[in-house]
């Protein structure tokens, strides 16, 4: 389990996210496990994962080829990559597509969170993009996250990506599958065009 957040917040962007591993009962924390990041950087952009471990390893041998065309810029460009990572995840890391009969789409057994100088945005597990105007909260303690940036987004003393340290803080504070440290990034919006 994990909580992962994306804030905008004046000509900034930020995200966060615990280091906490939970299977069943069992916790791993940071202090036992050393690649416990479950924030990813492809090129200019920021994603964090949710689901099970695996994804992470798999996103970024994935994201690391060569040959991969990633854009993360906008949701219909989110929507392309994440439909070639969907194949891919089929054909190349034995995606198990298990699910439902009456489930529309197969899924991709993970939600993500993205950040980059284009804004943020998340993809769930059927690929649904959707780009947020303030903020957004993936994984177990979200509801404690999207709390406390609703409680803390206006005002005028925090930075994005204080509010996103500050929403991680909160969940790992109550839910009991998120854990610190934390691990956050901010990053500077491109200027739009007129």
């Amino acid at each position: 389990m994990t909580t992962i957040v994306v804030v905008r917040k004046g000509r900034s962007v930020a995200i966060a996210a615990d280091t906490m591993t939970k299977w069943g009962a069992a916790k791993e924390t940071a202090e036992y496990v050393a690649n416990n990041g479950k924030l990813l950087q492809v090129g200019d952009t920021w994603l964090g994962l949710t689901g099970n471990a695996t994804f992470k390893t798999i996103l970024r041998d994935y994201f690391g080829k060569p040959k991969v065309r990633a854009r993360f810029d906008s949701p219909l460009e989110i929507f392309r990559t994440w439909q070639a990572l969907h194949a891919a995840l089929k054909n190349d890391y034995f995606l198990h597509i298990g699910g439902q009969d009456d489930e529309p789409l197969e899924s991709t057994r993970f939600d993500a969170l993205v950040a980059n100088p284009h804004g943020i945005f998340g993809v769930v597990a059927h690929r649904t993009v959707q780009e947020f105007t303030r903020y957004y909260a993936f994984g177990s303690g979200s509801t404690y996250a999207m709390g406390a940036l609703h409680a803390l987004y206006n005002d005028p003393k925090l930075d994005a990506e204080t509010l996103a340290r500050r929403a991680v803080e909160t969940a790992a504070e109550f839910d009991d599958a998120t854990g610190l440290p934390l691990q956050s990034h901010r990053i500077a919006l491109k200027a739009t065009r007129a």
